[in-house]
């Protein structure tokens, strides 16, 4: 790739092709990354939980933050705030895995804040009380310890 140059998708929308890792830190171009997840594609719900949930699970909360941006975006207007905070909670854990524990305390809980609000209706199965706690006290211990966390070993169940 030259200079100034930038990666454009097959609609000219500016899109870098290069590789990630696992926590979706881009590498070299020609090195060997974890495959992407495609965007804009439209899954239920079930769909969209139980692909999150096997990408927290396998230490790539940065992937399962695209898989939620996905239903943040084409999803009800009423549940938008949802799936915007649990890509919130997703990226937040992406970078205290990164050791940006600073940034992902801030996101933790943010994303906390925003999913709160369902946590009596339990949409689609989510586990809003126990996805809350589990950020407040994962934030607090990020930004106490300042070091990075094992993604997979920190991972939420989304469902309890």
């Amino acid at each position: 790739m030259k200079e100034n140059q930038r990666d454009r998708d097959d609609e000219g929308r500016a899109r870098s092709a290069r590789p990630r890792d696992g926590l979706g830190r881009p590498l070299p171009y020609g090195a060997s990354g974890v495959e992407r997840q495609p965007e804009g594609v439209v899954r239920t719900p079930e769909e969209t939980v139980g692909k999150a949930q096997r990408l927290l699970d396998a230490g790539k909360p940065f992937h399962a933050h695209e898989v939620f941006e996905d239903a943040w975006k084409s999803g009800p207007e009423d549940e938008r705030e949802l799936w915007r905070g649990l890509a919130q909670l997703a990226v937040g854990l992406t970078h205290a895995a990164r050791g940006n524990t600073t940034g992902g305390a801030r996101l933790l809980l943010r994303g906390a804040g925003s999913v709160e609000a369902y946590g009596p209706l339990r949409p689609h199965g989510l586990d809003v009380p126990g996805l809350t706690v589990w950020a407040r006290e994962l934030a607090e211990r990020v930004a106490a310890g300042g070091q990075p966390v094992d993604a997979a070993a920190s991972a939420p169940r989304l469902r309890g």
